[in-house]
């Protein structure tokens, strides 16, 4: 059966005010019952200031409690004489099993009798002087009703002379739950804590409600959200109304909202830039062999040449399509082993230096004089950075123009700078220089031959040997490539 979880957090509520609720009724009941039951012995012990006297007056006469000690029936006459039968009035104690019935002989109509008693009971007095006993100054039995645990059993009355104490004396505790006075006192008091317990479990119901459709509420809009989201309506969003988990979940869902939404509109930016690359040289190459079947441009040489550059576009701008997507399935780099980026940046350098010079672009570049500078990569897919941005230098710098490359070390990371002169890029599109299939008009036009992914590429071989490209406005007057790599210990 499916429960909703409103239900199953309001029911844990309940439950556990019950539990509380029921908990704290039987220990407050418990520790009532064990705290009137010390408190009727204390006050039993407080009324028998004659017998105090008279044992103090003992303890002075001579000289101490071995008198009592060696004969009990002195002490059973001083409690007889202190004690009269009619004076005191104390509850009776019985133990909690007995089987009562109720004595209706006058004049004690009203109360509870052990059902086995075959004699009525005694009278207070006398159960009193039966739990009575009497203890040195250091506690220790004198007298009385014997037990082994010493005073542990016992409500305790000092007994003074001249300011000093010299005795103790003791009323064994018993267990008074089966007067009628004491059951009254203990229905009442279970009364109230059930009124209390009742109040607290209909406050418990009322917070767990409120609490439980407060909780429950943000979950609500998540899962409308995430239903939005499964119908592509990327535009959805929550409305944060707290600070907390909750909040912060519906903070997260927004996040994740505004990535996907972002995501989808690179998907079909995406999806229609590579139709608009894919469908130019198509167009063009079947333009121009419709020319030739039509006899208006002839099969030569030339004509050959043209469509082997179409065709040629076509293939790089697959590769780099095909470099790309295993790019973001994360197997751009399956190995990494130590290598040497500035030795492999060196010998890329040689290969450009002559296309360079014909292009009439100086060239200048400077490496840090230390030890040799190794970092976890792929040499192939560096050579392959590398032989991006000075393609782009080539297709884009005016010439003359200037080209610097240089090198630096910060901590435990290896920079490399490469700058161009002039033209520049518009700080408007530095940001998405990085960007797929993105080329900044005029300088950046695909009559240069460039297919809007080299940048792209090389932020991917950078990122995936765990490193930062960052692109800027040069001092030349033309584009800054800062690449940042983590050195390998």
């Amino acid at each position: 059966m499916k429960v909703k979880l409103y239900y199953k957090i309001f029911a844990a509520f309940i439950l556990t005010s019950i539990l509380v609720v029921v908990l704290m009724i039987g220990i407050m009941r418990y520790y009532v019952a064990r705290n009137f039951t010390e408190f009727v012995h204390k006050e039993s012990l407080e009324r028998l200031d004659n017998l105090t006297v008279q044992l103090s007056n003992e303890y002075q006469q001579h000289n101490g409690w071995q008198r009592l000690k060696d004969n009990p029936k002195i002490w059973r006459q001083l409690l007889r004489s202190a004690l009269p039968r009619k004076k005191i009035d104390r509850f009776r104690p019985f133990r909690a099993n007995d089987d009562f019935r109720r004595d209706t002989r006058p004049p004690d109509k009203g109360r509870l009798w052990p059902k086995n008693a075959r004699h009525r009971p005694p009278p207070p007095a006398v159960l009193l002087r039966r739990g009575l006993s009497l203890f040195d100054a250091n506690k220790q039995f004198v007298v009385g009703k014997f037990s082994e645990n010493g005073t542990a059993n016992y409500s305790l009355r000092e007994i003074k002379s001249d300011g000093q104490t010299i005795g103790w004396l003791g009323l064994h505790r018993r267990e008074l739950v089966s007067h009628p006075k004491v059951g009254k006192f203990l229905k009442q008091q279970t009364r109230a804590f059930l009124l209390i317990g009742g109040s607290i479990l209909l406050l418990a119901a009322v917070v767990a409600f409120i609490l439980s459709k407060h909780l429950l509420a943000p979950i609500k809009q998540l899962t409308a959200g995430t239903r939005a989201l499964a119908s592509r309506r990327f535009e959805t969003r929550i409305q944060v109304r707290t600070q907390d988990e909750l909040g912060q979940l519906a903070q997260d869902f927004n996040r994740m909202a505004d990535h996907l939404k972002r995501y989808e509109d690179m998907r079909q930016q995406w999806i229609t830039d590579i139709s608009h690359e894919l469908r130019t040289p198509i167009a063009i190459l079947k333009g121009e062999i419709e020319a030739m079947q039509d006899g208006v441009r002839n099969l030569d040489r030339n004509a050959l040449e043209s469509l082997k550059t179409e065709v040629a576009f076509l293939n790089k701008l697959v590769e780099d399509l095909h470099l790309l997507s295993r790019a973001d399935m994360q197997s751009l780099t399956n190995q990494k082993n130590p290598v040497a980026p500035l030795e492999i940046l060196g010998n890329a350098i040689d290969t450009f230096r002559n296309r360079l010079k014909d292009q009439q672009i100086d060239l200048e570049y400077t490496f840090i004089s230390e030890e040799k500078i190794i970092i976890a990569g792929d040499a192939d897919w560096l050579t392959r950075l590398f032989f991006n941005l000075f393609e782009n230098t080539l297709k884009y710098t005016d010439s003359p123009g200037k080209l610097v490359i240089r090198s630096d070390r910060i901590d435990q990371d290896l920079l490399i700078f490469i700058e161009d002169s002039s033209p520049g890029v518009p700080v408007e599109a530095l940001s998405r220089l990085f960007d797929r299939l993105y080329r900044v008009e005029k300088s950046r036009s695909r009559s240069l031959g460039g297919s809007g992914l080299g940048l792209s590429i090389c932020k991917e071989i950078v990122a995936s040997h765990g490193g930062e490209i960052l692109a800027t406005q040069s001092e030349l007057g033309g584009l800054l490539i800062r690449i940042t790599f983590p050195l390998k210990e």
